[in-house]
């Protein structure tokens, strides 16, 4: 039996525990509000009742850290390599939403043994029980680790602004994503947000450019999920490592990311949504590195 069956068979294993929601949020350039995006969704999905972790996959940077104000102890790499488990990698910060540090973790997933992927894919099954919702804050741009991270997940947020390289990175960044080897429009939505926009209008319009090349072009189906205007109270409280949703609910940026979490909840919108779960999303991953 070859490593890949194993991994399908230890998959299958899992399959009568829950299953969570995997949302990839991204940016095909840094600086369009990808960290803020995740988590002020985050806040707003867990008090729509949801139960939210964040897992951190943009290596080297800690943003969701540093916004929240809380300093992991442990990361992904300490449940790689040391032996941890799941339960205690998760730091909790405000509202009751937890955070995993992937630190340099990530990067070591192609060279892990059998019995090192039964015992990761156990613990990331542990995580599904944990969470309704997991969110990946992926890496900016177009980098390996962040296709395999996009084509592993349920649903894709694509953040953009009206900046055109950003339009033109947020293509690029699809582009890439459609030539991945995994990737497939059955299992993985494509989701776009409009960041720092003047007016609703705008955003809409923004995202109708992007959407008029891609269906052109790539031909994968795009849902808008809405905009989030230009807001100083916001890039205050980021200063501050506070969300805005939390330092002001009544900010309009703050009330424009709890209109997205109610739209991503739309049961409507969700009919074509397949929930693949930690484990299936590791996975993937795996074996992608490993076989493709």
């Amino acid at each position: 039996m070859d490593q890949a069956q194993q991994l399908r068979n230890i998959i299958k294993a899992q399959q009568t525990r829950p299953v969570s929601r995997v949302i990839a949020v991204t940016g095909g350039k840094g600086g369009v509000g990808k960290s803020n995006t995740a988590i002020n969704l985050a806040i707003q999905l867990q008090r729509m009742g949801q139960r939210v972790i964040i897992l951190d996959a943009d290596l080297g940077m800690a943003n969701i850290e540093v916004m929240f104000g809380a300093i992991p102890h442990y990361t992904l790499y300490d449940l790689l390599y040391k032996g941890m488990h799941m339960r205690d990698i998760i730091t909790w910060g405000p509202e009751g939403i937890g955070f995993v540090s992937g630190g340099s973790g990530i990067t070591g997933m192609s060279n892990l043994s059998r019995e090192y992927l039964e015992y990761i894919i156990q613990n990331l099954a542990e995580l599904d029980a944990m969470a309704d919702i997991i969110i990946i804050d992926t890496a900016a741009g177009i980098h390996d680790d962040v296709k395999e991270f996009l084509a592993a997940s349920g649903e894709v947020l694509v953040v953009m602004t009206t900046d055109p390289a950003s339009i033109t990175d947020s293509y690029s960044l699809l582009k890439a994503l459609s030539l991945h080897s995994r990737f497939s429009t059955e299992s993985t939505l494509i989701k776009v947000i409009t960041n720092v926009v003047d007016s609703e209008e705008e955003g809409r319009v923004l995202f109708s450019k992007l959407n008029r090349v891609v269906q052109t072009y790539l031909k994968i189906p795009l849902e808008y999920l809405g905009s989030v205007p230009r807001d100083k109270e916001l890039s205050d409280n980021v200063k501050q490592q506070i969300p805005i949703s939390i330092a002001n609910p009544k900010a309009k940026s703050a009330q424009s990311y709890e209109r997205i979490a109610n739209v991503l909840m739309n049961k409507e919108m969700n009919q074509k949504l397949k929930k693949r779960g930690m484990a299936a999303f590791f996975s993937h991953i795996v074996a992608g590195k490993k076989y493709q």
